[in-house]
């Protein structure tokens, strides 16, 4: 990354002349905004981040925050509504691997979409479709993009569903998703999702429903998968400790925008934004003794339509009017470079108190109660 320090357009890596830099996935100012009866939506307000393969960025933060928006926005899944009706505006840039999705043909992104990206969604059970069997399924997506018959692509099916741990894969094969349990359908969906080797994998709260024993399972199998096909993963979750185990990178949004982000190191050890600090301790922990009842972050998240000026999060920070002049409340934050580090590994914050402020706060008030 670039030694930038703000967000927008021309942050966070953004090569001259708009061509894609190095990283083999880079959002770039995406926005994604959707008309309605009651005002503009603005679920994803600008929105830059970059993705290597092989590695995980974790994408975390409240419900309402932007995060599966975010995912739709990348496969392409906002571009036109019913009958062609535009449903979002849609801007930015948005690069896999040297080629610019937004601006691409809609055939193309089809293309694109299932063999170079793939999606785990949160809901295998709406996400599968009832009337045909989880085979016809995996079928029907390996055969959109290769031209084969319908007995090699059966075979490539029962191949995966064995790789994802379902025994009996033969069998089960013909099995409708009514038929299995939710981990066996999410275990379906990651089959249905890796069975054209997509370069770029997101797993859109793919343990949300499951108890913690399948959550654990699932969470190897995604990460034993990506080491075998070196896949680049987009985790997207509000559970920190799925991230803490998954992510080398952590992207926390707020309000439709990135407040903090950096190594799961820098974000977990160092946090410098106080809603990290409340998702932190809100987080229940089985590492150490809890004497102290969990912390949690006061108040809801913002109307997507009604935004609060100034710092979104200022309305629920117990730290707005550290900064003198009222300014949190009339001058939104930029995402502005907290550390450099080393190796590329720099973390970025969005807040108005300073460096010095945030990190007397963390280390003298918050930590020692984490």
């Amino acid at each position: 990354m670039s030694d930038l320090t703000t967000t927008g357009a021309g942050a966070l890596n953004e090569p001259v002349g708009g061509r894609p830099g190095t990283a083999f996935l880079e959002v770039r100012d995406l926005k994604v905004h959707f008309p309605t009866d009651d005002g503009l939506v603005k679920s994803v307000d600008g929105l830059t981040f970059s993705l290597e393969k092989g590695k995980t960025l974790g994408i975390v933060g409240e419900s309402g925050s932007g995060k599966s928006v975010t995912s739709l926005g990348i496969m392409g899944l906002h571009r036109v509504g019913q009958y062609g009706r535009q449903r979002a505006r849609i801007s930015g840039e948005i690069w896999l691997d040297g080629k610019e999705l937004l601006q691409a043909p809609e055939d193309e992104v089809r293309r694109l979409r299932g063999r170079e990206i793939a999606m785990i969604f949160q809901d295998p059970l709406s996400a599968l479709h009832p009337y045909f069997t989880i085979g016809q399924q995996i079928v029907e997506a390996y055969r959109m993009h290769h031209d084969v018959d319908k007995k090699t692509a059966r075979t490539r099916a029962v191949e995966m569903l064995d790789r994802v741990g379902i025994p009996e894969p033969g069998k089960r094969v013909d099995a409708y998703p009514h038929e299995f349990s939710g981990g066996m359908r999410q275990r379906a969906m990651i089959a249905m999702a890796l069975v054209n080797n997509p370069e770029l994998l997101i797993a859109d709260e793919p343990t949300t429903a499951l108890d913690v024993t399948v959550q654990a399972q699932i969470l190897d199998l995604i990460r034993d998968l990506q080491k075998e096909f070196g896949s680049a993963v987009i985790m997207i979750t509000h559970d920190l400790g799925v991230v803490a185990e998954m992510a080398d990178d952590i992207l926390v949004m707020y309000g439709g925008r990135c407040v903090e982000r950096g190594s799961a190191e820098k974000v977990f050890y160092e946090p410098r934004h106080p809603y990290t600090w409340g998702l932190l301790g809100s987080m229940p922990r089985i590492d150490r003794d809890q004497t102290d009842r969990l912390i949690p972050v006061k108040g809801s998240p913002p109307s997507l339509i009604n935004i609060p000026s100034g710092c979104a999060f200022h309305p629920r920070c117990p730290y707005a009017d550290v900064p003198k002049g009222g300014i949190t409340r009339t001058q939104r934050p930029e995402l502005t470079l907290v550390d450099a580090g080393g190796g590329g590994e720099q973390h970025w914050s969005a807040c108005h108190m300073s460096q010095e402020e945030r990190t007397r706060i963390w280390t003298e008030e918050i930590a020692p109660k984490l």
